[in-house]
């Protein structure tokens, strides 16, 4: 489920693989144990009371049609609109997530898509990661299923807050599926559209049929690893290996530039109508009149592990306080603690104090940040906005004075209201050394857009 594909290739439309017997099952009431070598990392087993929403600790809600500033209609021509209504997403309390697309009256159609807190999923270096998901697939076929557009799919960590980096940033889809068809698709997007190493707009891709009961009446387990020492990706469905990507396939370059960032977030989501369920129906829009509204995608678990290798990330040390702003680049500088202060008010925040409700040329200034001889290459910001439509603004990190030109920065609108806080990362130019950090506010509109828990640096 892209920013992006407007068409799919053939080549991504083959169905391979014999079936093979295997019941359908019910949620497990817990996330199975990892296979021998790996460890769990995250996870996520939707228990909870029927009627409940997903975990805000793990979950962010994207709404409307279009991510803030981003591409129309998520860039894929997709038609509905994503709430965070139950009627749309919630707990079964039968250990599920259930995402369900409908029609009203007037014919528009709603739906739910949400997205990790967390953006940095990665191997470490010399090792794997897997990201597992055990779903069913809306349960409906034929003509009544076109434009029903399930998925669960990783973007990189870059993305957030940019929306226009796609596909350089790199997407992982693990399981796609449109129209009822009993079939998973796996699809790699990475370097430029269109054309690029991965043949934009359709990426590199393969698919086949569910084993055993089909992708819509059963639950199937689906997979994603990355082995960093073989600079491979591989897709499985039910433990069954059915498509591989190499660095060979694309280049040192390409596989660098979406590999080298901190990480990538996940997603789960159901889409009505769009590029792909639209080309695999002789090119015509879906959905259709026969489409039935009502259908879910059921999600038993979602999981990420790892095996192998050091460690991923730099020192995550909380620092709850940091008197005058200094202190190391890669501990959590606390807003409400900066040397100079412009604009917003100090008010509780996410289990703390923050800098609440920033406009156009605020600015927060820490003095004397030891980045040491890095080179820092990632900045956070936990962050939250209940700005309105149409609001946003820029979050620029400087150094040296707070009209140098940033090093670095990211656009934020609203997240979900001022309380609905999420860590979304940037890009930086390498930095050492030790420096007066000024993290600014830019917007085009006078109203306040962002709300600022801490900012830190990443390697």
């Amino acid at each position: 489920m892209k920013p992006r594909r407007r068409i799919l290739a053939a080549t991504t439309a083959l169905l391979a693989a014999v079936p093979l017997a295997i019941a359908a099952m019910s949620a497990n009431a817990s996330i199975p144990p990892p296979a021998a070598g790996w460890t769990q990392v995250w996870g996520d087993d939707f228990n909870g009371p029927n009627g409940s929403l997903p975990s805000s600790s793990n979950w962010i809600f994207d709404l409307g049609h279009s991510y803030p500033g981003g591409p129309a209609n998520w860039g894929t021509g997709e038609i509905q609109n994503y709430t965070n209504s139950t009627s749309n997403i919630k707990l079964d309390g039968s250990g599920n997530l259930r995402i369900t697309a409908l029609k009203d009256g007037a014919g528009n159609w709603t739906s739910s898509r949400i997205e990790t807190q967390r953006a940095n999923f990665k191997p470490a270096a010399g090792g794997k990661l897997a990201i597992e998901g055990r779903i069913q697939m809306p349960n409906v076929t034929g003509e009544a299923a076109l434009g029903y557009w399930p998925a669960f799919w990783a973007l990189g960590s870059p993305f957030r807050g940019n929306y226009w980096n796609w596909p350089g940033i790199g997407e992982f889809d693990v399981m796609e599926n449109v129209n009822g068809i009993n079939s998973v698709w796996g699809v790699l997007h990475c370097d430029v559209a269109p054309g690029g190493a991965c043949n934009e707009f359709s990426g590199i891709g393969n698919s086949r049929v569910c084993p055993g009961a089909s992708c819509q009446s059963a639950f199937h387990t689906y997979r994603f690893e990355w082995d960093d020492a073989e600079k491979s990706f591989k897709w499985f469905v039910d433990g069954q290996h059915y498509h591989t990507v190499t660095q060979a396939q694309l280049g040192a370059g390409v596989w660098d530039r979406m590999t080298s960032h901190a990480g990538y977030f996940i997603l789960l989501n159901l889409a009505m109508g769009g590029a792909f369920p639209n080309a695999l129906n002789n090119g015509q829009p879906t959905p259709v009149a026969a489409t039935q509204s009502g259908h879910s995608m059921v999600v038993d678990y979602v999981a990420v592990y790892t095996a192998g290798g050091g460690p991923t990330t730099p020192p995550t040390t909380t620092t709850t306080s940091n008197p005058g702003g200094g202190g190391s680049a890669y501990s959590e500088l606390q807003a409400e603690n900066a040397s100079e202060r412009s604009g917003g008010s100090v008010a509780p925040a996410d289990g703390g104090s923050g800098v609440h409700q920033i406009a156009n040329g605020g600015y927060l200034k820490f003095s004397g940040v030891n980045f040491g001889s890095g080179p820092a290459r990632q900045f956070y910001a936990r962050v939250a906005s209940g700005a309105g439509g149409g609001v946003s603004g820029l979050v620029e990190v400087r150094l040296g004075s707070r009209t140098a030109a940033p090093v670095g920065s990211f656009a934020v609108g609203n997240t979900g209201g001022w309380d609905a806080w999420r860590t979304i990362p940037a890009n930086i130019s390498n930095i050492s050394g030790v420096h007066d950090v000024y993290v600014t506010f830019t917007s085009g509109q006078p109203a306040p857009y962002v709300s600022v828990n801490w900012v830190k640096f990443g390697t």
